[in-house]
């Protein structure tokens, strides 16, 4: 029986990338969304990866999100913490509901994923979550106090999750990619975009299936001693 992974963010950008990848693993994906069901049905029909809906925000439609993927497919081994949202402003445009729904989706997100199958991956001495943070939630980004804080939260849950899963072989790592040839950053003015280029030693974006890699090394079967840790993949942008 193949092992089963859930993909939150998973039908599109970095998030489909990491499906594509854990599926070519030879893995059983399940890809989470959580709006545009246009896209999501486009994303099935061409990978056969199943897509299920729900708002990784809300606790409860996360443990019956599971509940769902698990009773049609099987126990959840491996775990990719990929979905977020921008809600962009400096603190004196930001409303409290931008900061909210920021930290909610991004961070608590990945607290609502993780207790949904915490317990059973305790149960049978196994599992992999992967938490995607963020360049700027390590160097800060100027009009974004709600993404840095949501994101740089990512890296310290991490880093204290790893230490209640090692005993159980559970593995809890993150990554921290800089910046990804997505739908979100095509978004950014060209001329802001160019400074942002700049500043990259190797001297472009990065793909998505760049962070991808990454997300496959930490979830195979031999990277049980990798725990605790984040992998920085950002083109030589940011580094300590």
């Amino acid at each position: 029986m193949t092992k089963v992974a859930i993909v939150t963010g998973g039908t599109r950008g970095i998030g489909e990338a990491i499906s594509l990848a854990l599926r070519d693993m030879g893995l059983t994906v399940a890809a989470n969304y959580a709006g545009n069901d246009d896209k999501a049905r486009d994303f099935t029909a061409r990978t056969g990866i199943a897509a299920y809906k729900w708002n990784v925000g809300d606790y409860d439609a996360c443990v019956d999100g599971v509940s769902r993927i698990e009773a049609a497919l099987g126990p959840v081994a491996v775990l990719v913490n990929n979905a977020g949202i921008t809600r962009d402003g400096t603190m004196k445009r930001m409303s409290r509901d931008m900061w909210d729904d920021v930290i909610d989706v991004n961070l608590g997100g990945c607290f609502n994923m993780a207790k949904a199958v915490w317990d059973g991956m305790n149960a049978r001495k196994y599992g992999r979550i992967v938490n995607i943070g963020s360049i700027n939630g390590q160097a800060g980004q100027y009009g974004q106090v709600n993404y840095a804080a949501a994101k740089s939260g990512i890296h310290g849950f991490t880093k204290a999750l790893a230490q209640e899963g090692a005993r159980a072989g559970i593995t809890v790592n993150a990554i921290a990619p800089g910046y990804i040839d997505t739908d979100m950053v095509a978004a950014v003015p060209e001329d802001v975009l160019g400074k942002i280029v700049a500043r990259i030693p190797v001297g472009r974006l990065g793909r998505a299936e760049e962070i991808a890699r990454g997300v496959t090394f930490l979830c195979v079967e031999d990277a049980g001693f990798v725990t605790g840790s984040t992998l920085s993949i950002n083109g030589g942008q940011h580094m300590y």
